[in-house]
């Protein structure tokens, strides 16, 4: 249900009514019964309520979202050969 502002007309006093939409306007000024006009006002706008409206709800605890950043990405990008490859590198050329 909305909040609905009202001018009186006669003393200029200028309240909220709390009113279901489907309810008739006021008529009468609560300070000295004057007649009231309902104002237009522009709302409240949109409230957004719970997660997911921000980009840091989205942020993964991983470095990188890529699939390059995964294991078998640094596996490959890896330049440096095992210790154990290399010493069988070196043994079979001494051989040749």
């Amino acid at each position: 249900m909305p909040n609905y502002d009202y001018k009186c007309q006669a003393c200029g006093h200028v309240f909220e009514e709390f009113q279901a939409m489907t309810d008739e306007p006021l008529q009468q000024c609560p300070e000295c019964g004057g007649e009231v006009k309902r104002l237009i006002g522009a709302g409240a706008g949109l409230i957004f309520k719970g997660s997911g409206f921000y980009i840091t709800d989205y942020k993964n605890n991983k470095k990188s979202n890529t699939p390059a950043a995964g294991p078998a990405a640094a596996a490959a990008t890896d330049s440096k050969p095992d210790k154990k490859d290399a010493a069988a590198n070196k043994d079979h050329s001494a051989a040749e």
